[in-house]
């Protein structure tokens, strides 16, 4: 009996956790947006190891390998984890200066509009728990069949040397 419980309680926690963890991710992909219908989207940060593009509060932003002009990671487990980063109705994308490829939106299979970086969808990572962390740079994952490669978007188009997924901190076991 007392082995039931902790195998309940344990599961509890776990459910908890897990929904904990997709609501600050689902929040956080948000732009901001202005009264002229502009949208403060995407930064340069410099990250130390390079520089990256960001979200206004300084959050990573990052690609996969395998999305060009199409959204792969739309199940809510992959979202839990990459949370899209969203235009709200009506907004439009202004780059900062110094970008050299293009931002635009891809239509997403829920109907909203995911700002993209150079034709490829971009993506906060619920790992990084501060701005300028890049600690889904070369993350491998798989949602849904499909597997990921991430990088951090970066301002030439090219991710910043940054933390590898083989690194001494415990991985990707997310």
């Amino acid at each position: 009996m007392k082995s039931t419980r902790t195998l309940t309680t344990l599961m509890t926690a776990a459910t908890i956790g897990v929904l904990t963890l997709a609501g600050c991710s689902s929040g956080s992909g948000n732009a901001s947006t202005a009264a002229d219908g502009s949208s403060t989207t995407v930064t340069i940060r410099d990250t130390g190891g390079g520089q990256v593009l960001a979200t206004p509060d300084g959050r990573t932003l990052y690609v996969s390998d395998q999305e060009k002009g199409k959204v792969l990671c739309a199940s809510s487990a992959c979202e839990a984890i990459w949370a899209p980063l969203t235009l709200p109705s009506g907004a439009r994308v202004t780059p900062p200066s110094g970008l050299k490829a293009d931002l635009g939106t891809v239509h997403r299979p829920d109907g909203g509009a995911q700002v993209t970086f150079d034709g490829r969808p971009l993506y906060t990572f619920s790992l990084d728990r501060a701005g300028g962390q890049t600690n889904g740079d070369g993350a491998s994952d798989s949602f849904d069949g499909i597997d990921f490669t991430w990088h951090a978007a970066a301002p030439a188009g090219a991710a910043p040397a940054t933390k590898s997924p083989d690194s001494d901190d415990g991985g990707y076991g997310y």
